[in-house]
């Protein structure tokens, strides 16, 4: 998760490793989720959220939630951001996102030894 400025400077940047999840849904899912609580546990009123995975995304907007794998973890993301009006999600190609992917990359080079969470600001 990377959180920028209006003016598009990184201000934190947070990263997880899922060590035993090899399925790219539930990550991207479990990261947004992540990405929205984090947020509301420090103060945010406002935030849009952008990320690559479109399926997510698009199940997000029309609150279809029915997915056996990510189905507690949309209805909860879904709850969120009908709860707090100032919270919007949208899609950006990879392409648009580099410097969220660029970032996150380099804050997981950081660490050598497998850790489950870190934080850290720029």
């Amino acid at each position: 998760m990377v959180i920028l400025n209006f003016d598009r400077a990184v201000i934190l940047a947070k990263g997880i490793q899922f060590l035993s999840l090899v399925d790219p849904m539930m990550v991207e899912a479990l990261v947004l989720r992540e990405a929205i609580v984090w947020c509301l546990a420090n103060g945010f009123t406002g935030m849009r959220f952008e990320d690559d995975a479109q399926v997510i995304i698009e199940k997000i907007h029309r609150k279809d939630v029915r997915d056996n794998r990510v189905e507690a973890i949309l209805e909860e993301i879904v709850n969120s951001l009908a709860s707090n009006m100032g919270f919007t999600v949208r899609f950006v190609g990879r392409r648009n996102n580099m410097v969220a992917h660029l970032v996150a990359r380099q804050a997981l080079s950081l660490f050598s030894s497998p850790c489950r969470s870190f934080d850290f600001q720029i």
